[in-house]
């Protein structure tokens, strides 16, 4: 009796040990590293418009067919007025900038400049956002760049109402550019500068650790940053058909098996090249599930979609989907390494069905 009671007490830690819901590295491995966001300096405005509806009808096509790395890039167009282009070529005057030149006119001088610094200490939190960061000498990297635009002044408001204004905008990036007043080029090497303050919108979070620009050489040129300062919105928008989301930060769902010791994950998809959208995921769950009624098999009830980086560089929106809700207290797995790449999850969310969650029946 007492062997029978041990093995069943066994037997029961194994059915609520997780099981691990591993990155599908097969699927993110060969996913290409986005490359680094060139703002122009040719205009001064540029919005990347986001079909939303376009990118789910997208997916849900090509979860039906099989497909688990999805790019909705074709879901996304650059917008930009023609009377806005300035023309470029060697020594091109530059459209002046709104913010003011240091003296004297260089880089280091720019970097050391207080009144950018004061300017991004005084700057307000936008309602219904959260600061990043404030006054860094770099601008974001982040992921789903969704344009920027040129301002008249220093305006944190400003910049967070245009973001409001655009589909899928997560964040913005508030900044003072050193700019040059030509192109650079063969008798204007080095140019006298302007200033420019750019507002660039990202479609998921601006952290200190993707605020990796400090500028760049153009020609014998210094382009430099000071005064970054970086604001997330605190909501993201909701998935039809599902609930409130859950945030989890950093860490993602880690389910165990279920009540009757069966696993609930029902597979993983990988979006690119566009900004977070909890819809997608949504979308990806309603399409398994339309696919595993026709095999009489479990439908998708809960999802998991977070960031998913590797090497600190965000390069998709990874999607599980799961037959049962699960509690946030299951949102334990941060990453692993696959190949000498350190993958890791950051801005995870979890929906639930509202029709239904998934609440494990015995037979």
């Amino acid at each position: 009796m007492r062997s029978f009671i041990l093995l069943s007490a066994a037997a029961a830690l194994t059915l609520a040990s997780p099981v691990p819901q591993e990155l599908d590295f097969s699927l993110i491995d060969t996913v290409e590293t986005p490359s680094n966001v060139t703002i122009p300096t040719n205009t001064d405005e540029l919005v990347v418009v986001y079909d939303s509806d376009s990118a789910a009808a997208a997916v849900q096509t090509s979860v039906l067919t099989g497909q688990t790395e999805i790019d909705i890039s074709n879901s996304t167009t650059n917008s930009t007025s023609s009377s806005t282009l300035r023309r470029r070529g060697t020594c091109a005057v530059q459209a002046s900038g709104s913010g003011p030149v240091p003296s004297p006119d260089t880089a280091s001088a720019f970097l050391s400049y207080s009144a950018f610094a004061s300017a991004a200490s005084a700057a307000a939190t936008p309602s219904g956002y959260t600061q990043a960061f404030k006054n860094l000498n770099a601008s974001n990297n982040a992921y789903g760049y969704l344009g920027f635009t040129n301002l008249a002044s220093y305006d944190s408001e400003k910049c967070a109402s245009k973001c409001n204004a655009i589909s899928g905008c997560a964040a913005f990036n508030l900044y003072y550019e050193r700019d040059p007043s030509k192109d650079p080029g063969t008798g204007c090497e080095n140019p006298s500068s302007t200033t420019n303050i750019k507002c660039v919108f990202w479609g998921g979070p601006v952290t200190s650790s993707n605020a990796n620009n400090a500028g760049q050489f153009r020609s014998k040129f210094q382009v430099v940053i000071a005064g970054s300062n970086g604001y997330v919105n605190n909501t993201i928008e909701p998935a039809d058909g599902f609930s409130s989301p859950n945030y989890y930060g950093n860490t993602a769902i880690d389910a165990p098996v279920d009540c009757n010791g069966q696993s609930t994950f029902l597979g993983s998809k990988v979006f690119t090249g566009g900004p977070f959208d909890a819809s997608l995921c949504a979308a990806a769950c309603d399409a398994q599930s339309a696919t595993n009624l026709k095999a009489n098999k479990a439908t998708c009830k809960f999802f998991n979609t977070y960031i998913l980086s590797r090497n600190n560089v965000a390069i998709g929106q990874y999607c599980n989907l799961y037959s049962q809700t699960w509690a946030n207290s299951y949102a334990t797995y941060t990453g692993s390494n696959s190949g000498g790449n350190k993958y890791t999850v950051s801005y995870s969310y979890g929906f639930s069905a509202s029709a239904d969650a998934g609440t494990c029946k015995k037979p």
